[in-house]
This record gives structure tokens, C-alpha cells and sequence, in this order.
């Protein structure tokens, strides 16, 4: 059988979301019933649901989902992690990458797991600086290692076509526990998630 994607939504929410998107759509000055914007209001309140999917979700379920004992304690790093959420002030994407990092202290998950712990918090209305605290302390609170580090890099939409309109800028967002808070191994991550180590020469 060939593979099938299943999306699933709450058609009760659909159909609020759709009344709201609608009435949005006429106070802008647009009109709802021309043929363009006939599936607009379903089409939005469907992909605002898939956008805010993390409120459904725990990090702490995904990352026991996938826990091994293990005795290692060297760093694990998982970067460059693309990132899509939205600003809860004008809910307006911000976009980017996240970079992570720890030292286990007995017990290790699943690389994906790492990632997808990005996407719960991420698919909600956010701000950087909370989702880059988040990240960490799901992994801090699940798997006790000796140390976490979390680093963010985006750009805001909020930022880049509106207010100030600054088109180049990237604001980076950090949060360290543990290890991590001692200069030197803060200083190997950072070197580490700059370096291209794969790049041949």
C-alpha cells in the first residue's frame, strides 16, 4: 500500500476558526464570497491548527518515548535543527535554528527526539527568549544530565515587513544549565556548532 499522510483536526475548531477568518476577511476590507477567497477561512483555520499543534504535545512524553541507559558523559550535539513558530505579539512567523547539546549523567534519547522536543514548543505563539528556556528544561527535567545548553538563531517576520523593517537582522537566544555554565565547555559547544566539520576541503 502506498504511504498516506493523515492529517487530523478538531472540525468544531474548524469551523470556529472558519467563522472568525471570514469575518477577518471582510473587515479589511475584502470580500469573503469572491472566488479566491472562497476556501481562504478553511484553508487558514486548518493551518493555524497544524501551526499550534504543540499545545497537544509533551516533550517529556517524547523524550522518555526513546530513553537508554547509557554510561557516556562526552557532549551529544544536535544543530542546526530548523525552526518555524510565531510571535505571540503580532503572530507573524519567526524562523531559524536551533542548536542543542548535553552531557548525559546515566541515560541518552533518541537523536529525533531532540528535535521534535524543537517542534513541540515551537508550534505554539511564542517568544525566543521562553522557547529557548523551554527546550532546556525539558531535557534537564527527563534526562538529569550533568549539563544542557540550547542556543537560538531566527529571523521575525514582526521585525522584517512591519514596525521597524529591518530585513537583516537575527537575534540568537541562549540558555545553559549545568556543565555548560563553566566558561570552557560553554566555549566547546559554541566552537562546535560553528565549525562544518563535514565540509570537505
Amino acid at each position: 500500500m502506498a504511504y498516506k499522510k493523515i492529517e487530523h483536526y478538531d472540525e468544531d475548531v474548524t469551523e470556529g476558526l472558519m467563522k472568525n477568518y471570514r469575518e477577518t476577511l471582510k473587515l479589511i476590507g475584502e470580500d469573503p464570497d469572491r472566488e479566491g477567497l472562497l476556501k481562504t477561512p478553511e484553508r487558514i483555520a486548518r493551518a493555524m491548527q497544524y501551526c499550534t499543534q504543540g499545545y497537544g504535545m509533551d516533550a517529556h512524553v517524547i523524550l522518555n518515548s526513546a530513553k537508554f541507559h547509557e554510561e557516556v558523559n562526552e557532549m551529544i550535539i544536535v544543530k542546526n535543527i530548523e525552526l518555524y513558530s510565531m510571535c505571540e505579539h503580532h503572530m507573524l512567523p519567526f524562523f531559524g535554528k536551533a542548536h542543542i547539546a548535553y552531557i548525559p549523567n546515566g541515560w541518552i534519547t533518541g537523536l529525533s527526539k531532540l528535535a521534535r522536543v524543537v517542534d513541540v514548543f515551537a508550534r505554539r505563539l511564542q517568544v525566543q527568549e521562553r522557547l529557548t528556556s523551554q527546550i532546556l528544561d525539558a531535557i534537564k527535567e527527563t534526562l538529569n544530565p550533568l549539563g544542557v545548553a540550547v542556543v537560538i538563531e531566527a529571523e521575525h517576520l514582526c521585525m522584517m515587513m512591519r514596525g521597524v523593517q529591518k530585513q537583516n537582522s537575527v537575534t540568537t537566544t541562549s540558555a545553559f544549565f549545568g556543565e555548560f555554565e563553566k566558561q570552557s565547555t560553554r566555549n566547546e559547544f559554541i566552537n562546535l556548532i560553528q565549525a562544518d566539520l563535514l565540509k570537505t576541503k
